[in-house]
């Protein structure tokens, strides 16, 4: 079949796992559907990320999203045959302000996590953080392995019947049709699944959403010890993150204290977190910088603080393996789901949480498309 000659029910433009939900939904929906790629496989921030499903610790309107998101892990693990693991993730405290925290959110999410004594967060996690006074164990939250569990939804998708062009740039869509560099391609419906690109089609969309893009770091390193590290390990810096923490009455103080005893650690928006992968490795980080375009160069202290906080962390110093730069959109909403041209849809997440929400987003953009059609 030549290019020319191709159609579907759905195209979507990228397959990072903003697509790929979207793809996986419409094709068990009975829709034919065609995914565009410029690479050759994914490499942008959905595989550049911890590969943490945060379900808990969201909150508001994107709370129902992200449980919803879980369950669909949870069954496209099972189909894909590809590994969803279920340890959680420990929130340590180690302030008596980030104690606060820890307990107002156990008061209002119930049974959804379990309050930790620092033993039982060091037995559960496979090694004991430093100055740790409490914890708890958000029981809902999930991991996979990005760099593996990308290309292996792509491979189910294509025995679902999905078809992809890869190394397949999109210069215009619109008028039921996508136009490629390998051709055009009818379309009921296009999905523009681009993440922080969305300025590259559609710069009026972009503008009227406050699209930016967000640069962060992260590192790779041994672990110390050899330690297996189960569940995915959330501090204090993570209180300020996920709308869930930062809504509790005593995250204003974590912010204060963070301020007055390591401001550096806000002048670079770190989130000291890790997740461990399936090699025994780390994955550490991470830090956020903002800015239309991205700044070509990196600030070396971004990386020595992410090291050294996480080395204070952990109690050992650490052995970096590798190191990268992640993008992903960033906006003052969590989700930009627009629709520029008739039958064109662009949708990003657009707070750095895709792989714990994109699932669960994709599937209620498409029964939105599918009732309006």
């Amino acid at each position: 079949m030549t290019e020319k000659d191709l159609g579907a029910d759905l195209v979507v433009v990228g397959a990072g796992i903003v697509g790929l939900a979207h793809a996986w939904h419409a094709v068990r929906a009975g829709m034919t559907v065609v995914v565009v790629e410029r690479d050759g496989y994914a490499v942008g921030a959905s595989v550049r990320n911890f590969g943490h499903v945060c379900t808990t610790a969201q909150g508001g309107d994107v709370l129902p999203i992200a449980l919803a998101a879980r369950e669909h892990w949870l069954h496209l693990g099972r189909d894909a045959g590809l590994e969803v693991r279920r340890a959680g993730t420990v929130l340590v405290a180690r302030s008596a302000a980030e104690q606060a925290v820890l307990n107002e959110f156990a008061e209002e999410r119930g049974d959804a996590v379990r309050s930790l004594t620092p033993g039982e967060a060091a037995r559960l996690l496979g090694l004991a953080p430093s100055g740790v006074v409490g914890a708890l164990h958000l029981v809902q939250d999930l991991r996979v392995d990005a760099p593996t569990a990308l290309p292996a939804i792509a491979a189910h998708l294509e025995r679902l019947g999905v078809r992809f062009r890869w190394r397949t740039a999109v210069r215009d869509a619109g008028d039921g049709v996508v136009t490629t560099t390998r051709g055009r391609i009818r379309a009921g419906r296009t999905v523009l699944a681009v993440g922080h690109d969305v300025d590259r089609f559609f710069p009026d969309t972009a503008d009227e959403h406050g699209l930016t893009r967000c640069r962060l770091r992260m590192l790779e390193v041994d672990a110390p010890g050899g330690a297996a590290v189960g569940p995915a390990l959330l501090t204090g810096t993570s209180m300020l993150r996920y709308d869930g923490l930062t809504s509790q009455p005593s995250a204003r103080r974590v912010r204060e204290e963070v301020l007055e005893q390591h401001p550096a650690l806000l002048e670079h928006v770190v989130n000291l977190m890790l997740t461990q992968r399936p090699d025994g490795r780390l994955v550490i980080g991470d830090t956020h910088h903002y800015g239309v375009t991205e700044d070509p160069f990196e600030d070396e202290r971004s990386d020595e603080l992410v090291l050294a906080e996480a080395a204070r962390l952990l109690g050992a110093d650490l052995v970096v393996r590798r190191r990268w730069r992640g993008v992903y959109a960033s906006a003052p909403t969590p989700f930009l789901v627009a629709q520029p041209r008739d039958g064109v849809q662009v949708v990003s997440v657009t707070s750095g949480i895709g792989m714990t929400t994109a699932l669960g987003l994709a599937e209620r953009v498409l029964t939105s498309t599918l009732v309006a059609a």
